[in-house]
């Protein structure tokens, strides 16, 4: 069994990313970037880290999620488990969770916000080809009809081969990607990243959560039954440990993980 030493994370770990993104000013820019529009503010959405969807009690887990002036949500996140099919379906649940969380219980349809999800996928997406692909609801018989529910998934990819997106929107896939902070919001990033991995009381959050995993592990190994085995899945999947690394653990075969974390509203 191996677990990421807090030493080894880095922005690509949702970890430091949620940390990072907890910076106002820096969430807010990275959000214009990705959208190329002006936000005049925005504010941080308390979801007591599980959003109930209503559908069945199944709940999703959302670490960045926020607001603007406009009442447009945001949630953004970043995504290293290569699973188009998977993701795809997963920002169809999100979707739907953060629209029945916004809702009142009689409220007009009309009251519903426009909705982004926004992940970055640290690895080759689509085609390959490109760094952004942007999906909304059209109409099939009439072209260039659009549905207007107010509903937009973004992914994008820090792999990709076309010149396709703005240099500062390359400039932060770059640093993603690992290479040096090439402007003055991915510094303030960085410093930021610095100062998480520099605080004790951040290391000691992460070294809880590794024992969590590890206590996951444990009680699933020694238990010996499927019931135990489950039950160290779902403690794992909950910490966002990866897919691959849950199956290593466990033994089981990464379609069967995947299989308890979607019943289970966790993938």
């Amino acid at each position: 069994m191996q677990f990421k030493s807090f030493d080894e994370l880095s922005i690509q770990d949702n970890f430091i990313f949620e940390k990072v993104m907890r910076e106002k000013s820096i969430c807010k820019e990275l959000l214009e970037r990705v959208l190329e529009i002006s936000i005049l503010d925005i504010a941080y959405i308390e979801t007591e880290k599980t959003m109930e969807s209503g559908l069945d009690d199944k709940g999703v887990r959302l670490d960045v999620y926020v607001n603007d002036d406009k009442g447009t949500v945001y949630n953004i996140e970043m995504q290293t488990y290569k699973n188009m099919p998977e993701l795809i379906k997963r920002s169809r649940f999100y979707h739907s969770a953060i629209d029945h969380y916004s809702m009142e219980k009689g409220a007009d349809y009309m009251t519903l916000n426009d909705c982004f999800v926004i992940f970055i996928c640290t690895f080759p997406i689509f085609s390959g080809k490109r760094h952004k692909y942007t999906y909304t609801k059209k109409c099939t018989e009439e072209l260039g009809r659009e549905l207007g529910d107010g509903l937009t998934t973004i992914f994008l990819s820090t792999k990709a081969e076309m010149n396709d997106v703005s240099e500062v929107l390359q400039n932060f896939l770059d640093y993603v990607d690992g290479r040096p902070p090439a402007d003055g919001l991915l510094q303030q990033m960085d410093e930021v990243v610095h100062v998480v991995k520099q605080s004790k009381e951040w290391r000691g959050e992460y070294m809880k959560l590794e024992m969590d995993r590890k206590k996951y592990w444990r009680e699933g190994k020694e238990a010996g039954k499927v019931e135990g085995t489950l039950e160290a899945i779902v403690g794992m999947l909950r910490e966002k440990l990866s897919v691959e690394m849950i199956a290593r653990i466990t033994n089981m075969p990464v379609d069967q993980v995947i299989q308890i974390g979607k019943e289970h509203a966790l993938l």
